[in-house]
């Protein structure tokens, strides 16, 4: 087992203390766990999942308790204080998360947030944030497969649409013509691999693309049915905001969503809506 600090570890409950319990950290290694975040019946013995970071006097510490990001992950955290050493950001657990003023791309406002890289420092060996995610991105040629399913965060708002941060890893961008639906900077959604050009940049989707897409689409429109007594008074003639506030999709999916469920004979069209026909159970 090795022990990976700034994420979660699976670790064997070595003995108990009146301050807490002390957990197998590997190669001789014991990490304590502070007597707040015990879980009730937990004993020697037993395996529990905790987070693992330094403390302000540098000691290994677990928590049962889940930080707003882990060593590795793109995240928008909040400023909490400014110090000589830096803007210090919640973390969502007891030690702030510090990002030194040469990590900084603007002086940080306490009360802001900022869009920052969690790493391991490889000289002080800690848990530092970095706002220079430019140099954590890119860093490996792109390899997605086409409609290949991605983790997103939504970064910044462009002209064109919205840049994003695919699996950690790479930048991409969502057009704004192919977007159905409200989404803010530091979101998380899942997308869909559109596009990798020949310059490597990355063309994302928030739907799946090509039959999957539709597929998605006709169940929402069949539980809509389901939900509203068996007809929907939308169709191929309805207008396009309509239809992208009732499904967050455009009228031609929609349109090939209906078509297909048509041929199916799930559904039937007629001047003023669709009608399943069957009726909902």
């Amino acid at each position: 087992m090795k022990l990976e600090l700034g994420k979660y570890n699976r670790l064997r409950i070595l003995k108990k203390v009146d301050f807490g319990m002390y957990l197998d950290g590997g190669n001789g290694m014991e990490i304590l766990l502070p007597l707040r975040y015990v879980p009730q019946n937990a004993g020697i013995g037993d395996e529990i999942e905790v987070f693992v970071y330094r403390d302000n006097e540098e000691r290994l510490i677990a928590t049962t308790e889940h930080p707003y990001g882990v060593a590795g992950e793109f995240q928008w955290l909040k400023v909490k204080e400014l110090s000589a050493a830096g803007a210090f950001l919640d973390w969502g657990i007891m030690k702030d998360l510090l990002v030194p003023y040469r990590e900084q791309k603007t002086e940080m406002k306490t009360g802001h947030y900022y869009l920052v890289y969690i790493y391991i420092d490889f000289i002080s060996k800690r848990i530092t944030a970095s706002a220079r995610i430019d140099k954590f991105l890119d860093n490996i040629p792109p390899d997605y497969e086409y409609n290949q399913e991605v983790d997103l965060v939504i970064a910044d708002e462009t002209a064109l649409g919205y840049k994003v941060i695919i699996n950690h890893s790479h930048w991409g961008l969502i057009y704004k013509n192919e977007i159905f639906q409200s989404i803010s900077k530091g979101e998380k959604y899942k997308g869909y691999i559109k596009e990798v050009r020949e310059d490597d940049k990355i063309d994302v989707s928030l739907s799946p693309l090509g039959y999957d897409k539709i597929e998605g689409i006709s169940q929402k429109i069949m539980n809509l049915l389901a939900e509203n007594n068996g007809y929907l008074d939308i169709n191929d003639k309805s207008e396009a905001s309509q239809i992208n506030s009732l499904l967050s999709c455009s009228k031609k999916s929609f349109k090939k969503a209906i078509g297909a469920l048509y041929k199916q004979r799930l559904i039937t069209i007629d001047d003023c809506g669709i009608r399943a026909t069957t009726k909902p159970s």
